[in-house]
């Protein structure tokens, strides 16, 4: 069950991933996440209210708190590079963060099969080989995004490894506070960013349907997450989690028409296949 439960947030913010780095090719990444992950906190609030979760035990808050806040700048790193690299690059470079619950692991005693340790080779080897083209195409200028996206997908990947962390952590005390205080979290800090920015970011009414499907898509997608660490191995469901690029890719094939090269192509099979790698050391 835990690991049906982290495949499925792994097909449900793959797809929010894919909307949301699509509509910020037009908007401001910054709306984007803050006005998507506003909508998400109106839609958990009244869950935590009709479930009690108020009056579950405390110690979530400093590691929803920290997810929040993490979360946040991450998501706004991943969509800009979404919205100006290539998606079939930038999704799988970003799922390689899977690699930071693993080491926290190992720090905290976890002693992984030597699968797992092979699939952190493979990711990394995938980040290398996925990312040579783009880099080459900077200095050719013919890449999209070039290095600008490479370094935000990078930023996005430590980010999101540490927030599969602390999901997990806060999930043990209370799932519905912790999905509640990170979305409050996140929400303060894209406040202060909107006063910087001083901007909506192109955004209309008309996003509106398509922003609520992004932000609860997200927010179910961390809930399934963080219900899945409850029962299991966090380097486990971590890398099941964490295969949302499968979907983000598709789409941006299948929508976008993009098309990788070969090496790059080498590069995405890489990256996923440690993911995979490191889930059946877990198993």
């Amino acid at each position: 069950m835990p690991a049906l439960l982290a495949l499925l947030s792994s097909v449900m913010w793959g797809a929010a991933d894919f909307l949301g780095g699509t509509l910020a090719r037009r908007a401001h990444a910054v709306a984007v996440v803050a006005a998507s992950q506003s909508l998400a906190l109106v839609a958990v609030l009244p869950f935590a209210l009709l479930t009690g979760a108020f009056s579950d035990p405390t110690g979530y808050l400093p590691w929803a708190l920290a997810a929040g806040t993490i979360g946040m700048v991450s998501l706004i790193a991943f969509y800009a590079a979404l919205a100006s690299g290539t998606m079939g690059v930038v999704a799988p470079i970003a799922a390689t963060g899977v690699v930071v619950p693993v080491v926290l692991g190992l720090l905290g005693g976890d002693r992984p099969h030597v699968l797992q340790l092979l699939g952190v080779l493979a990711a990394i080897a995938g980040v290398v080989l996925a990312s040579g083209p783009e880099i080459r195409g900077v200095e050719t200028g013919q890449a999209r995004g070039g290095a600008r996206s490479l370094l935000l997908a990078l930023v996005a990947a430590v980010g999101f490894g540490l927030v599969l962390w602390l999901l997990a952590k806060g999930g043990r005390y209370s799932v519905t506070m912790t999905l509640l205080t990170q979305r409050s979290a996140s929400l303060v800090v894209a406040v202060v960013l909107l006063l910087v920015v001083r901007s909506v970011g192109g955004l209309t009414r008309r996003d509106v349907p398509l922003l609520a499907v992004i932000g609860l898509g997200d927010a179910i997608a961390n809930g399934l997450y963080t219900l899945a660490s409850r029962s299991s191995l966090v380097s486990l469901v971590a890398v099941l989690g964490s295969l949302y690029p499968v979907v983000t890719v598709l789409a941006a094939r299948f929508v976008h028409g993009e098309r990788l090269r070969p090496v790059q192509n080498a590069g995405v099979v890489s990256a996923l296949a440690g993911v995979a790698l490191i889930a059946s050391g877990g198993v």
